[in-house]
């Protein structure tokens, strides 16, 4: 028996995920065609055997691939069989977000683990652990955005921070999406681990490599 902290985490973020491969599964199938309703959510999340709150997250997962559209009062209904090519999170493409942090983030951990503060410190890990112990998809990401933007003011540039808390406007609802899609919440808990250690040891360079890698473990993600 595994009695680590991440094994049951392990487990509920794969149920949404199975639930998200289930659901696109019906989508792509000759059960149903372009421009028909799907169930109701109450009939889906029993078909599947999992909560609403779960089955809105996967109909959320579907509808970001443009394969569903949810109209108020109405239903869900198939938009289409195809992917969309291009995925798109607050405005801002995919592939735009990921050109972008680097350029940003990086330079910014660097920064945080020469400057940061005590206090600052205390904060990014009461966030670590936070997340480490959440078991709300969306509370996670709310946290994992805080995290981010708490290691760019601790940077001490406010441009940075800036930046930071304005590409979060189409990272937290791509975190969310790969979290579900991809089950990336673990490892995302263990990368942030990762980055919060080097800033508390002071090592920019270590900083700098951390974030690194997070950023690139999220693209190869998003390649998938």
């Amino acid at each position: 028996m595994n009695d680590s902290p991440t094994a049951g985490k392990i487990k509920r973020v794969s149920a949404a995920e199975a639930t998200f491969q289930a659901l696109k599964e019906l989508l792509l199938s000759d059960d149903v065609a372009v421009g028909d309703r799907l169930p109701s959510e109450n009939d889906l999340a029993k078909r599947f055997g999992v909560s609403r709150s779960i089955l809105r997250e996967a109909l959320g997962a579907c509808s970001t691939l443009g394969l569903t559209e949810t109209r108020v009062g109405s239903g869900t209904y198939v938009l289409s069989k195809q992917e969309r090519p291009q995925l798109t999170f607050g405005g801002y493409s995919a592939a735009d977000l990921i050109e972008a942090r680097p350029n940003v983030e990086v330079p910014s951990a660097g920064y945080a683990a020469e400057r940061r503060t005590d206090e600052q410190l205390e904060a990014l890990r009461d966030l670590v652990e936070r997340m480490d112990a959440s078991d709300d998809l969306r509370a996670w990401v709310r946290l994992d955005g805080q995290f981010h933007i708490a290691i760019a003011e601790a940077s001490g540039n406010p441009v940075l921070a800036s930046l930071v808390a304005l590409l979060r406007e189409g990272l937290n609802p791509q975190s969310e999406f790969l979290n579900l899609t991809r089950a990336r919440r673990v490892a995302s808990d263990i990368e942030h681990r990762e980055i919060f250690e080097a800033i508390e040891a002071g090592s920019a360079e270590d900083a700098r490599a951390a974030v690194a890698n997070h950023i690139a473990q999220v693209s190869r993600a998003l390649g998938e």
